[in-house]
């Protein structure tokens, strides 16, 4: 009896360290979980066959599939363009436009993505000022993502937590009734909350990163339509500084200038999103006319020795005696301007190369360069028949899911095998983007979890409870169970609270012999409540940085948000569960 309470007083002591680590670690929660998971074994709390278990969960497992299988959609288009429609010179309808469209493909792609997706042409437009969006951006995320099952990765993480106590899984519209009403009500909370959002005036400073010519080809869709109208001033992280028309210099390039055929537009920016630039119809760089790969470019640095010094690249016959193009130029300290090929190159300038097949073998390119990276991979971008495998591909097993013909884990298996096969996806990227700190803390919560089922502790609480039973009733018990859940997210990650809190949830729905479903739903909500705090919430984490806010601005549009959605979901919970 002594060796059991003593498990029992352990196992609660690591938890409650657990939780204060939580909070004085905000941003490394996946290196908090490994030590409370190291010390779970360590003390023989777990036995070896739950550690495994923890791991292989199958709903831990379909949160990974469907973040993995996420990966394909940020490389295609389709987002991006539609991001391009939503602003407009009207505050009112670009945020009524932004609120629809990122609260409803919340509700279905991964709510991190999105926002990512829409932070460059929020950050980069000319009619309002980022501070007024970027808040409502990250809300409506949050708020779209409450939803759906696989709205948010805390549903997920709840789910499988709920599978890992022998329950029957969450339905996949489980959460849409009450996530409905709190999308509308919140949403038009949010709207008249906006206006208190600050304005702050971001420090646009011209990217002086690698110099970028791009031509317009006689067939362009975007010929006789404005730079604005073509989505070209939105670009993430490449700014259009200049537009070179019949040797005649345009800068700075207004919204309203028209584009057409063969004009060269010049960027400047970061070198690896130039394939970002391919989405637009007919525009192409020398690289692409002479039809050298632009996947893994080659970055050199001019030696003071080299034949190129003093030459333009149209002058030395770049092409021919390389065997590459370039795409891009960068000097340290000075602003190119002008043509690409007609640029006088200095000894020190950066040059990144699309390299032909004999680049590699030509005499004289040590005797030129400086190689600095032979492998400077731009950013993959999917069209055809990928995009359309990767778009469609994801909302038929999400279709097919949610009419229950099979199991989500099933279908993302099979998606994921078929973005493999096809190329949208590499095991390199999968290997690199694997939501690993994620996979860590949701089994070591699971292994919590058992734990306090193992040592009695959950017992000891259920006895507790049975003694106070008059003054706990399960109405008090769902708002303490929100309350504890709102208040861990904000204090540290929404997911580690959701795994924490989810065992206290369900041993208090069977202390007070009902069912355990509000109190379940109350901890899925309460983990997506982080509207107060910007390091509760990973979106929100996302434009804190991007908007340069402060965190008085977070307090002061996200505390009334917080208590109509709390208020909502308390009351519903409790009128449709209790």
């Amino acid at each position: 009896m002594h060796f059991f309470i003593g498990n029992s007083a352990l196992t609660i002591i690591i938890f409650c360290l657990t939780i204060l680590a939580l909070i004085k670690f905000q941003n490394t929660p996946h290196i908090v979980f490994g030590v409370s998971l190291l010390v779970l074994i360590t003390t023989k709390l777990v036995s070896t066959q739950q550690v495994l278990d923890s791991f292989s969960n199958i709903g831990l497992l379909t949160l990974i599939m469907l973040m993995t299988c996420s990966l394909a959609l940020e490389k295609t288009t389709l987002l991006r363009r539609i991001a391009r429609k939503i602003i407009t010179p009207s505050y009112h309808s670009t945020w009524l436009r932004l609120y629809i469209f990122t609260s409803i493909t919340s509700a279905f792609l991964n709510n991190t993505a999105v926002v990512s997706t829409l932070l460059a042409p929020i950050r980069n437009n000319i009619h309002h000022p980022a501070s007024k969006l970027l808040i409502p951006l990250s809300y409506a995320a949050i708020l779209g993502g409450t939803l759906t099952l696989v709205g948010t990765s805390t549903n997920l993480i709840v789910n499988s937590m709920v599978i890992d106590m022998g329950l029957p899984p969450l339905e996949f519209f489980d959460f849409t009734l009450i996530g409905s009403i709190i999308l509308i009500l919140g949403g038009i909370t949010l709207y008249f909350l906006s206006k208190y959002l600050p304005t702050i005036a971001e420090d646009k400073k011209l990217a002086t990163d690698y110099f970028i010519d791009m031509t317009v080809m006689p067939t362009s869709k975007l010929i006789d339509r404005s730079v604005e109208g073509n989505g070209l001033r939105n670009l993430e992280e490449l700014f259009l500084v200049e537009i070179i028309r019949d040797n005649r210099l345009i800068s700075p390039v207004s919204p309203n200038t028209i584009v057409r055929s063969n004009d060269r537009l010049i960027f400047s920016g970061d070198i690896t999103k130039i394939q970002r630039l391919s989405e637009f119809d007919g525009l192409i760089s020398f690289a692409g006319e002479s039809g050298l790969p632009m996947d893994n470019l080659t970055e050199v640095l001019i030696r003071p020795e080299s034949i190129l010094v003093g030459q333009t690249l149209k002058e030395s016959g770049f092409r021919a005696l390389f065997d590459s193009a370039v795409l891009g130029i960068k000097r340290d300290g000075e602003k190119l301007s002008g043509k690409l090929g007609q640029i006088e190159l200095k000894a020190g300038d950066y040059l990144i190369l699309a390299t032909g097949e004999d680049f590699n073998t030509r005499r004289n390119i040590n005797k030129n360069f400086y190689l600095i990276s032979g492998a400077v991979e731009t950013e993959q971008v999917l069209s055809g028949f990928r995009e359309m495998i990767s778009v469609w591909g994801f909302l038929f097993v999400i279709m097919l899911a949610a009419c229950k013909l099979i199991p989500l884990f099933n279908g993302l298996l099979i998606l994921l095998a078929v973005l493999i096969f096809t190329g949208c996806l590499s095991a390199n990227e999968i290997m690199q983007r694997l939501p690993r700190n994620i996979w860590l803390i949701i089994a070591s919560a699971l292994l919590m979890s058992n734990a306090l089922q193992n040592s009695g502790a959950l017992n000891s609480m259920n006895e507790w409870l049975l003694t106070n039973s008059c003054s706990f009733s399960p109405f008090i018990g769902l708002i303490t169970i929100y309350f504890i859940t709102w208040l861990m997210t904000e204090l540290m990650t929404n997911n580690a609270a959701a795994a924490l809190i989810f065992p206290v949830a369900y041993g208090l729905s069977t202390s007070l012999n009902i069912a355990p479903e509000p109190y379940i739903l109350a901890v899925a909500f309460g983990a997506s409540a982080s509207f107060i705090s910007p390091y509760g919430y990973q979106t929100n984490l996302m434009v804190y940085s991007a908007g340069n806010y402060c965190l008085n601005d977070f307090m002061r549009i996200g505390l009334p948000i917080s208590i109509v959605y709390g208020s909502i979901v308390i009351t519903m919970l409790g009128l449709f569960y209790l």
